[in-house]
């Protein structure tokens, strides 16, 4: 029963740290990365569809991204899908080739891109004690219903706080990472 409840909440607090890496990566760094341009979706014969399900997104080098759409019609759709989406990115086309310059980050946008990092770490911290505390009802629960005593109880209590703690390092690591590449110049 205890590790049941322990395997489970191990399992949800794992996913929530995968859910702030994909936040992460939405969180733009000096680099050109095909992964920034996940969220955007397109207008795909009527259907909002992944960018990357309808065009190769590829580096061209360290501060430009090229989208290459697999239907040539697909160009001013990709392109709208872009310019509207909320990172602030001008794509230039040639052809059926569309370059996406990324301009360079000021001190105020690094700043600004390392609060928005700490808000996501802090929605994983928030939803692993979420789970910490699910965790500690069920073991409450089972103490009520006589399945297991008050000893096993902590013993297990002891358990699910040694595994929040392992996942909150998880997710201070990765802010660290993604701090030191904000920063980075």
């Amino acid at each position: 029963m205890i590790n049941e409840i322990i395997k489970d909440a191990e399992e949800r607090m794992g996913k929530a740290v995968v859910a702030v890496d994909n936040a992460f990566k939405k969180i733009r760094t000096g680099r050109a990365h095909p992964s920034l341009l996940d969220p955007i979706k397109v207008n795909y014969y009527g259907s909002e569809t992944p960018l990357n399900q309808v065009a190769n997104v590829t580096v061209e080098d360290a501060r430009t991204l090229g989208v290459s759409p697999w239907e040539g019609n697909m160009v001013p759709e990709i392109e709208k899908a872009i310019m509207k989406s909320d990172l602030g990115l001008n794509p230039s086309t040639t052809g059926n080739l569309i370059r996406i310059p990324l301009p360079a980050l000021t001190e105020e946008t690094r700043g600004n891109y390392y609060k928005q990092a700490k808000s996501e770490a802090e929605n994983g911290r928030i939803a692993i004690r979420n789970i910490r505390r699910d965790a500690n009802n069920s073991l409450k629960d089972l103490v009520k219903e006589k399945e297991i005593s008050e000893d096993e109880e902590r013993r297990g209590q002891d358990q699910v706080q040694k595994v929040t703690d392992k996942y909150i390092a998880q997710i201070e690591e990765h802010l660290a990472a993604k701090e030191k590449d904000l920063m980075e110049i």
